[in-house]
């Protein structure tokens, strides 16, 4: 039986469990993270966000000496970022003094490099690249279907405009919405669907590819906020509660709030390896 340390914390109720592997030699298979974020059986969690040092990660090529967030879904497949385990992983490297969370700190991701700041409100801000937006897509559900909005944070996702609170309130996201065409997203795709509440403000629902619906999704949250309140500031109200994007400079920002919640070591069963 193996065990790894690990913490436990969330960012609007979007959560993680979160390892610290240095030199990165801790080798996780899918089946591994999918026994981790189990909700019964494990810790639970919508994904694992590993702290590796960047020099460790031969498919970084940028700069050295800072930390590379590798981050993994709950069913075990790997995303290129994900925008509240962010916050959440900067909170946890500041906790473990690993970090200065009194000047602005680099962290390595699969989308580029992105930086976080500690607010003195006690929220974290956190670059995310440029957003862009392309060509419509169709999202379905059973029985329902809508044009959506493509964009993409780095990682890939689709934005559905909805005309009210109740049809937003209705949406059954247990099942994960199909698209067309096929080639639009050949890895598969985040999906947002939103209600306009003011000229800046929008209310918010996520299904994240390899995990389902989630409280809240920080890249999600910038893609609907860019289709939106493109070019502007946008405060966006998700079920885990409330962040808000800047899209007035050259990479949006994200703001939001993130809490370490627990710590301690797990037993990875053998049989849990693939």
């Amino acid at each position: 039986m193996r065990s790894v340390e690990f913490a436990k914390g969330h960012g609007t109720r979007n959560d993680f469990v979160l390892l610290v592997d240095r030199d990165g030699l801790l080798d996780l298979s899918p089946a591994d993270v999918a026994a981790i974020c189990d909700r019964r059986s494990g810790i639970g969690a919508d994904g694992i966000l590993r702290a590796v040092a960047a020099d460790r990660v031969p498919e970084w090529d940028g700069p050295g000496g800072i930390w590379f967030m590798d981050y993994r879904n709950a069913d075990g497949s790997i995303a290129e970022m994900c925008g509240n385990g962010l916050r959440v992983f900067l909170r946890h490297l500041a906790e473990q003094g690993l970090v200065d969370d009194t000047a602005d700190v680099p962290i390595a991701t699969r989308a580029g490099l992105r930086t976080g700041r500690f607010l003195r409100d006690g929220r974290i801000s956190t670059t995310m690249g440029p957003v862009t937006t392309g060509d419509p897509v169709t999202i379905a559900l059973p029985g329902h279907a809508w044009t959506a909005t493509s964009a993409n944070v780095g990682n890939p996702h689709a934005v559905v405009r909805l005309g009210s609170e109740g049809e937003l309130a209705g949406l059954d996201l247990g099942t994960a919405p199909t698209w067309t065409p096929l080639e639009a997203y050949p890895d598969g795709v985040n999906v947002e669907f939103y209600v306009q509440r003011t000229a800046d403000r929008i209310h918010l629902r996520v299904h994240e590819r390899g995990v389902g619906e989630t409280p809240s999704c920080g890249t999600g949250v910038v893609a609907a906020a860019a289709v939106a309140c493109p070019g502007g500031r946008c405060i966006v109200r998700v079920l885990g509660g409330e962040l808000e994007v800047d899209l007035t400079g050259p990479e949006a920002v994200l703001t939001g709030p993130a809490v370490i919640v627990a710590s301690g070591e797990y037993r990875l069963a053998e049989g849990d390896a693939a």
